[in-house]
């Protein structure tokens, strides 16, 4: 058990400050961070500026915003798990053989994070990459990570969830998504069906490593005017579920 005096607690603050930039908190300022965090302004303050110092923000005097260096911490990260390396040769197979761009992702706190990606072309309006992040309820590869957990774990999860509406087609029930979640269990796929994003459609499959342990997620996404939710399973689930079966054979 580590103790209290092993913390060192002005790391970890400056860690939970720079939690607080994403996509859609792109520059904040320094009474923002306040009030996500918790901190105190001059708490909030000393953080920010220290992020500054150390090359990680930007400051025009009001906003903050975070730099390219933040990049290092990430994919220093990614670059050294073994799983992106493996599978990347695979993706980029996959990716040519169906037309469509191909993902492995797994599951963090109530988000999914990118691992490795081959793109064909860009089918939704954000770019993704290794280290994107997309909410897990919506997504299919989410849906595969959230079916593996135990019932009550997953439904502590979405319950943390915000589960504001990306389109018209999303779940935004918990017990909707819980049911949902039955179904991708019993099936071992999910499908999403333009619920992240319009005009997009997605299948995802567990990704399991040589002791039969679920590791990640594996998806294709395409324009849905590529497949019908009908025909999604027919056309992609060939492909992805040999490449899962290949990975099985090779992650250690």
């Amino acid at each position: 058990m580590t103790n209290a005096t092993d913390i060192i607690g002005s790391f970890a603050k400056g860690l939970r400050v720079l939690e607080c930039f994403g996509a859609d908190r792109p520059r904040l300022a320094i009474a923002e961070v306040a009030a996500l965090t918790g901190f105190d302004r001059a708490t909030a303050r000393r953080c920010l500026l220290t992020l500054h110092h150390e090359g990680y923000a930007a400051y025009d005097g009001k906003y903050f915003t975070l730099t390219p260096r933040v990049l290092r911490l990430g994919m220093g990260t990614l670059a050294a798990l073994p799983l992106p390396q493996i599978v990347q040769p695979w993706l980029d197979q996959l990716s040519d053989q169906i037309g469509q761009s191909c993902s492995v992702s797994i599951l963090d706190d109530t988000d999914i994070v990118y691992l490795a990606r081959a793109a064909q072309r860009r089918v939704m309006s954000i770019g993704l990459m290794p280290g994107s992040r997309l909410p897990a309820h919506c997504t299919s590869m989410g849906r595969i990570l959230l079916a593996a957990l135990p019932p009550a774990e997953a439904r502590a999860l979405i319950d943390r969830m915000d589960l504001t509406p990306r389109t018209v087609h999303s779940l935004n029930d918990p017990d909707d998504i819980m049911t949902e979640l039955g179904r991708v269990r019993d099936q071992g796929y999910a499908v999403i069906d333009e619920e992240i994003e319009l005009g997009l459609k997605s299948i995802a499959v567990p990704v399991y490593d040589a002791r039969g342990r679920m590791v990640a997620a594996l998806n294709t996404g395409m324009a849905a005017l590529h497949a019908t939710p009908d025909t999604i399973g027919d056309t992609y689930l060939p492909a992805l579920l040999k490449m899962q079966d290949g990975l099985r054979r090779v992650l250690p």
